[in-house]
């Protein structure tokens, strides 16, 4: 739904959208009629619910009459008398005044049509900011040695499509892969491949990552131990035999559980020999991570990884400096960061009891490097919503400890949490195999294209198989990546196939077929010996398909500045599916090149050009691959 963007408070010299323009103009006319209400009036422009009455209206009048307690539709009349908008709208009187106080506007032709014409540009009416930032854009978060899951999914399609918006405007994006590479459970892992290497149950230079997986969860399970049911056992007086069961496995996990922690000290200390071990482990797990971060279209690469290895040398040092300042104090014991003063009654452990440093600590690092060291105005966190006190108390501490400052600046840089909810199943569950495990990403990928391909080969039975395959994977990708980008970001989706590989529809295949569409046209007037020559047609906007075309595609630089503001990538999704149906209509209603004149031709073909670089550039922005047939 159309509304008024937040920064349309004054309008901007080179405005093209008509709710940003229409804004300013009606903010103008408040200020002259209710100055004491100007201060943060909302214009309230939304499209008009009856289009014979005006392309928009105002709703402003009604609140504002109730707060400077005057008859709506008299201070409606007050407001029209007041707005100067003859340059941009067909006059306005009391007649245009709807209801208890609506009013409506349309926009004159010409005026409409020379926006579109400012969107007729290599920049697309987007041009870059004059004042570029740096933003971080935390990713992806992968483990080491286990596969990547459905669960990865968001982070990084979500995370790789705030970068691209924020690249798109013309600010340095630096993607952050936070690998989970250190620590206890890496060692456990570490351990149990040396161990199987050496017993000649794995070959190490034929080593995957499913392979890892498994001896992951070996790993994890031979460690874990009979501790809590050996308690059970004495506390209900359990047969002696079962005791002494439980106690020899107990006595099996200790001895696997020891080898893990020496491994983890050999680790540490940067033993030549379990360093290779880990290595291996780290250069199989990243290939398969960067493989699918490739096939999904992002450009996540390997200079993205900063896994907390890279923060092992660091983590003592943001300890030692936050006690010396006394940012933490002890408690219990441990070292907290207490964040009273901020409403969060949970302090920020930052190192347990045992000396052990956590989430937390590295986090608090990962901030300190990321604003004090590549410079950040801003830092976007792309987690799970499960993690919202976490970040709520590591952006704190870290703002505290004056972390999330850069050298030269005087307040802080923006820490955002771009929370995202979970893939559920069509059952309302979170979306799960059938044995109850998650959903590996490739597999994922590959169903997705596996469908597609079906779906296109129906479509077109004579398709040569190569055509088919590259069709497949552009659109199997499309359709995972605009379902998950096309909600709120915060809600949880129902994952379902057969709805996501729609061509018909809010969904991904629908959106890559339009520009393909709009290229069809072209394609036909070579063939027919159509000139092209549109490039400097008058855009004629005669026919109401038409106008919604050139209105739909107005919006698009506001809803791409939308996404970056507001960190929703659907905003964007949302625009451009108002584009490809507004297309589709025009389409349908408005002959291209069968037009009653060239007059008519070349103007239609100059809007259908525009249209296509829009979905286009919308959609690289998205990070959906394009085709150019399908």
């Amino acid at each position: 739904m159309t509304t008024t963007p937040a920064n349309a408070t004054t309008e901007q010299p080179h405005a093209i959208d008509p709710v940003q323009i229409l804004s300013a103009r009606f903010r103008a006319a408040i200020a002259a009629v209710a100055p004491e209400a100007a201060g943060n009036a909302d214009p309230m422009i939304t499209p008009s619910k009856r289009k014979e009455l005006g392309d928009f209206q105002s709703n402003a009048a009604m609140p504002l009459a109730k707060r400077t307690k005057q008859n709506p539709r008299e201070f409606a009349a007050k407001l029209v008398e007041a707005l100067d908008v003859a340059d941009i709208c067909e006059p306005v009187t009391d007649a245009d005044i709807a209801g208890p106080g609506f009013i409506n506007v349309r926009l004159r032709t010409d005026m409409l049509a020379s926006l579109v014409s400012r969107l007729d540009s290599p920049e697309l009416g987007l041009p870059k900011t004059a004042t570029p930032e740096t933003v971080v854009v935390d990713v992806c978060g992968v483990n080491l040695a286990k596969q990547m899951h459905v669960g990865h999914l968001r982070a990084t399609v979500i995370g790789d499509t705030l970068a691209r918006t924020f690249e798109r405007l013309g600010h340095k994006a630096i993607r952050q892969n936070h690998v989970g590479d250190w620590g206890l459970p890496i060692a456990m892992v570490t351990a149990k491949l040396r161990t199987e290497a050496a017993a000649g149950r794995v070959d190490m230079d034929a080593l995957d990552l499913d392979t890892l997986d498994r001896l992951y969860k070996l790993a994890q399970k031979e460690c874990k131990g009979q501790a809590s049911a050996i308690g059970v056992a004495k506390k209900f007086g359990s047969s002696p035999k079962l005791l002494a069961e439980l106690e020899a496995e107990q006595v099996i996990a200790d001895e696997h559980m020891a080898a893990a922690k020496a491994t983890l000290v050999a680790l540490q200390s940067g033993d030549a020999e379990t360093v290779a071990v880990w290595q291996r482990i780290y250069d199989t797990t990243m290939t398969a991570c960067l493989a699918a971060c490739a096939r999904l279209h992002t450009r996540i690469t390997d200079e993205a990884s900063a896994g907390e290895s890279s923060y092992r040398d660091e983590l003592a040092d943001v300890v030692d400096d936050l006690v010396k300042r006394d940012v933490a104090q002890k408690s219990d014991g441990a070292l907290v960061v207490r964040l009273d003063a901020a409403g969060i009654a949970e302090p920020c452990l930052i190192r347990k009891r045992d000396g052990g440093f956590l989430y937390a600590t590295t986090d608090i690092a990962g901030i300190r490097r990321r604003v004090q060291k590549l410079g950040a105005d801003r830092v976007v966190y792309c987690v799970d919503a499960r993690q919202s006190l976490h970040f709520r108390q590591v952006f704190e501490a870290a703002r505290i400890a004056g972390y999330a400052t850069k050298p030269d600046a005087e307040e802080s840089s923006a820490l955002e949490h771009a929370a995202f909810g979970m893939v559920m199943g069509e059952d309302g569950k979170p979306y799960k195999t059938r044995s109850g495990e998650n959903v590996k990403l490739s597999a994922l990928l590959d169903e997705a294209v596996a469908s597609a391909e079906r779906a296109v080969r129906e479509k077109d039975p004579g398709v040569d198989d190569d055509r088919a395959a590259r069709t497949a994977e552009a659109v199997g990708i499309a359709a995972i990546k605009y379902a998950d980008l096309s909600g709120e970001r915060a809600k949880d989706y129902v994952f379902s196939f057969e709805r996501m590989l729609s061509f018909e529809g809010n969904t991904g295949p629908y959106l890559l077929y339009a520009p393909v569409r709009v290229g069809s046209i072209f394609r036909k007037a070579e063939e027919r010996g159509v000139a092209l020559d549109h490039a400097d047609a008058a855009l004629l906007l005669r026919e109401p398909q038409e106008k919604a075309l050139a209105l739909a595609l107005l919006r698009y630089p506001t809803a791409v500045r939308n996404v970056a503001a507001q960190l929703e990538p659907y905003r964007l999704c949302a625009q451009l599916y108002d584009i490809a149906t507004a297309f589709s209509s025009f389409y349908d209603a408005c002959p291209v090149l069968t037009a009653d004149d060239d007059e008519t031709r070349r103007s239609r073909m100059r809007l259908a050009d525009i249209t296509r670089r829009v979905l286009i550039d919308g959609l690289e922005t998205l990070g959906i691959p394009t085709l150019e047939r399908m």
